[in-house]
């Protein structure tokens, strides 16, 4: 099964895949690439392949990606072979990706289980400002791209709200773990 998460910035997808991950050793993580710098903390191919712009393009001339896009002036991809091995492999991928992403992945693997990770708008930016890892203006773009991202939400499979409380996080959790046993066939 491909597993595709999204969510605008500061909905808090990475914190919630890597419970998932606590939960469900047997799920692969596909590594995403891109043009941005690494952040502290971040390590390249484990949160994602850091490539310069020159190769992102290089590789979309040469059809390496499932999808892409630019978003605040970087390169974010999923390379195809990420998915390939491990629909070869039959394991089941969590891919991390931008919302319009998550949407072209759904249209080329239909079978792929799309899920919206929501907040509420006022979180996310508080979120994000204390993130503190964006310029203002950088800011001020994300925010921009939240509305455009919350008007998609109702094309996904599935909508998991994950609110900045700790009981919050704790049912968005929960969420999560009861659409993959569903899926899976998992007895809780």
């Amino acid at each position: 099964m491909l597993f595709v998460i999204c969510a605008p910035s500061g909905a808090g997808k990475t914190s919630l895949i890597k419970e998932i991950f606590k939960i469900f050793p047997f799920l692969s993580f596909s590594v995403s690439a891109t043009t941005r710098k690494m952040r502290k903390g971040e390590q390249n191919g484990v949160d994602y392949y850091f490539i310069a712009k020159e190769d992102f393009r290089k590789r979309i001339d040469n059809n390496e990606f499932v999808e892409w896009e630019v978003v605040y002036e970087d390169y974010y991809g999923t390379l195809k072979r990420e998915i390939e091995k491990s629909l070869n492999e039959e394991k089941d991928l969590v891919l991390e990706v931008e919302v319009k992403g998550a949407l072209n992945i759904k249209k080329l693997y239909p079978e792929s289980i799309s899920i919206f990770i929501n907040a509420p708008k006022d979180e996310l930016i508080a979120r994000l400002r204390k993130r503190n890892t964006e310029s203002e203006e950088e800011l001020k773009r994300r925010i921009e791209r939240m509305e455009m991202e919350f008007g998609l939400k109702d094309r996904f499979d599935y909508t998991v709200t994950n609110e900045s409380t700790v009981d919050g996080f704790s049912k968005a959790v929960k969420q999560l773990k009861k659409i993959i046993c569903e899926l899976k066939n998992i007895k809780q």
